[in-house]
């Protein structure tokens, strides 16, 4: 059975360190609506538009191993592929972005991601390196 992967870098200057655990809540007739913050809807937009690129022609079936890491500029202070410590949480980081690879159809539905690998570094070339392969 051949493996089936889809591999790509999108380097960016800036990772976006909002969270999609920021959706913000008020009620409306003594119901709770829930709505995503300005840089929420912003960060969503571009993961959105730089992930579209790499869309595979026929989602993904059956179960999945996905790994992220995400490379944040070292700067001065850290050197290339130290483990980032700080914020944002990881657990955190993922979810918009698996929200973004379920609705641009990677796969069918993210509860075939059976396996999930995510990383944080200190980088020269800060981005986010995604793998995508069935498992």
């Amino acid at each position: 059975m051949e493996n089936e992967v889809v591999q790509f870098f999108v380097p960016l200057k800036k990772l976006p360190t909002v969270t999609h655990q920021e959706k913000k809540v008020h009620v409306v007739k003594g119901k709770p609506v829930f709505y995503e913050p300005d840089d929420l809807k912003k960060a969503r937009t571009l993961y959105m538009g730089m992930l579209s690129e790499f869309k595979p022609k026929q989602k993904l079936k059956g179960a999945i191993r996905l790994t992220l890491k995400f490379l944040y500029y070292r700067g001065k202070s850290h050197y290339d592929g130290e483990y980032k410590v700080t914020k944002p949480d990881l657990d955190n980081n993922i979810k918009l972005i698996q929200d973004c690879l379920t609705k641009l159809g990677f796969w069918e539905d993210d509860r075939f991601v059976a396996s999930l690998i995510i990383e944080k570094f200190w980088a020269e070339v800060p981005g986010i390196f995604v793998r995508i392969e069935k498992i």
